[in-house]
């Protein structure tokens, strides 16, 4: 009899644990996938709090069109990125951002046209989380109306300053996505790229800076440039060059007329990816009646066309510190004679995203091709 009873508590005893291990493992699980479901709040460029889920896997991106790029390579894919703008589409399939990352190009676009979006197409897409420019406050009140996590990223909240708005950028990512490496690695390579560009500008006399004006809009009716409140003040003051259209206080770009910029006869001219436009435009007055053949810059053959790697380079985004660089060498080739623009632009893209490019593919985005500006968007 005591030996049926010692074994009737043994068999009690293995089922208790077994039963008390598939509870606790059940509750470990059930702990991990609740926090896996939660949420957790971001504070967006506009100071709203909006609840994220933890598990972000749908991103949709409405008027503010280089941050699909910037998403694309902070997180070393696009399978996340579910819509964007046009404009957006137009220069991922331009430059490199579609080719490395070809899962972009599958974003749907429909939603949106210009600063208007159908939210109930936006909705169809089932994002986790949304994100819309700051300058557009009423379209976040809406998109937060329709159950959507809407969070505001801004342009202009840091002076147009290229660099402070790109590590601005990346940290708001990283709290939607935390635990990833690359906000300090960001901060470090522009800081390290705006130093040596500074160093090498920074003794420049005033009657040695060159007077540069920025292309940004072009058309048979229409010369938009950038006066003291946008990017193109910055770029100029960045690379020790003075913006000739500084006078102009406008916000954003402003339209100007061919006398104005013959008055101001700027020795270099930088052309945006906003335009269809190339030096040679310029050099043959191809378009509509300009006469640019007086400019000091179109004499000395000293226009340029900026930039396009995952984006038109004007902008913020990833390509913001080897824009700066090769802006730099463009207006002062003497000063920068020993820097490799395009050596510089494989080793920042791998160091600091771990994205290999091949020489051929680092040079390409210093040759961007006419079409990546036939959209027309500011």
């Amino acid at each position: 009899m005591f030996k049926r009873f010692l074994s009737l508590m043994l068999v009690a005893c293995i089922v208790f644990s077994v039963l008390l291990c598939m509870t606790g493992c059940s509750e470990g699980k059930k702990t991990e996938t609740d926090a896996a479901a939660g949420t957790h709040v971001v504070v967006d460029h506009n100071g709203n709090e909006v609840a994220v889920p933890n598990d972000v896997q749908r991103i949709a991106v409405c008027d503010i069109y280089p941050l699909p790029s910037v998403l694309t390579v902070f997180f070393d894919s696009a399978e996340k990125i579910v819509g964007m703008a046009p404009p957006s589409m137009l220069a991922a399939k331009s430059g490199l951002l579609g080719e490395l990352y070809p899962e972009i190009l599958k974003a749907e676009t429909g939603y949106i046209d210009g600063a208007n979006v159908n939210i109930e197409e936006l909705m169809k897409l089932n994002p986790d989380v949304v994100f819309y420019s700051a300058s557009n406050p009423e379209l976040g009140e809406k998109l937060r109306a329709a159950g959507l996590a809407a969070l505001a990223v801004s342009v202009n909240k840091w002076d147009y300053n290229a660099i402070e708005t790109l590590n601005h950028w990346i940290e708001l990512f990283n709290e939607v996505i935390p635990q990833n490496d690359k906000v300090e690695k960001v901060k470090k390579a522009s800081e390290e790229m705006y130093n040596l560009v500074q160093s090498r500008v920074s003794s420049l006399s005033d009657e040695e800076r060159e007077r540069a004006f920025f292309l940004f809009q072009y058309s048979e009716s229409n010369i938009l440039t950038s006066g003291r409140k946008f990017f193109g003040e910055w770029w100029a003051e960045a690379i020790g060059a003075k913006n000739v259209a500084y006078e102009l206080e406008n916000d954003n770009s402003v339209a100007v007329n061919m006398e104005q910029i013959y008055a101001w006869n700027p020795s270099l001219i930088f052309i945006t990816n906003f335009n269809t436009a190339l030096p040679e435009t310029l050099y043959t007055n191809e378009i509509g009646n300009y006469d640019w053949s007086e400019i000091e810059a179109v004499k000395n053959q000293r226009v340029y066309k900026m930039p396009l790697g995952m984006y038109r380079s004007y902008t913020p985004g990833v390509d913001t510190p080897i824009t700066l660089l090769w802006l730099a060498k463009s207006a002062y080739p003497e000063l920068f004679a020993d820097i490799d623009v395009v050596e510089r632009t494989v080793e920042y893209y791998r160091d600091v995203f771990g994205v290999t490019l091949t020489p051929e593919q680092a040079n390409s985005i210093f040759a961007p091709p006419a079409s990546a500006g036939e959209v027309v968007v500011r």
